[in-house]
C-alpha cells in the first residue's frame, strides 16, 4: 500500500478517455488498499463524473479538455474532474428517483458517484465545472475528508 501520490492526467472530450480515466481510478484505488468492492465503486464514480464532463460539460468539443486529478494521502483518495464547460448549478438537476425520470436512459451520475464516495463537492463556474471527491482509505474509516476546494491539492 502507498502512503502518497499525484497524478494528473488530460483527456480529450472523446468518450474512448472514460476507459483510461476508470482505469487510473482502478490504479489508485489499489495503491490506497481498498478491496475489489471499493475499487469498483472508486471507478464507477469516476466514470460517470467524467462521461458527464465529456458529454454535458464539454459538449463533446474537441478543443476542449477535461483534467483528472489523482491525490493519494495517508488518509485519503482526492480525485478532481474539472471540465471547461459553461457550468452548471448541481442543486437545479431533475431528481433520478422522481417516477418522471425512472425510465431514462441517463441522470444517475451524480447520484451514483454521491453512493459510492465519502464525499463530493462540485464547484461550477463560467469556465467549467471542478467535482472532487474523497474516499477514506481502509485504515483510517470514519475520519473526514480534507475540504477545500477546486486545485487544492495542485503544487
Amino acid at each position: 500500500m502507498v502512503e502518497s501520490k499525484h497524478e494528473v492526467l488530460r483527456l480529450e472530450s472523446r468518450l474512448e478517455s472514460v476507459d483510461r480515466a476508470q482505469t487510473q481510478a482502478q490504479y489508485f484505488a489499489s495503491e490506497a488498499g481498498f478491496s475489489e468492492a471499493d475499487r469498483h465503486e472508486v471507478a464507477m464514480a469516476v466514470r460517470e463524473i467524467v462521461i458527464n464532463a465529456i458529454a454535458h460539460g464539454n459538449a463533446y468539443d474537441p478543443a476542449k479538455r477535461v483534467k483528472l486529478e489523482f491525490e493519494l494521502t495517508p488518509a485519503e483518495l482526492v480525485i478532481e474532474i474539472q471540465d471547461e464547460g459553461a457550468g452548471f448549478d448541481p442543486n437545479h438537476q431533475p431528481d433520478p428517483l422522481a417516477p418522471e425520470n425512472l425510465m431514462r436512459q441517463s441522470g444517475r451520475g451524480m447520484l451514483l458517484a454521491r453512493a459510492f464516495m465519502d464525499q463530493i463537492d462540485f464547484y461550477p463556474s463560467p469556465h467549467g465545472t471542478s467535482v472532487r471527491m474523497c474516499k477514506h482509505r481502509p485504515s483510517l474509516d470514519g475520519r473526514g475528508c480534507s475540504h477545500s476546494g477546486p486545485g487544492a491539492n495542485r503544487e
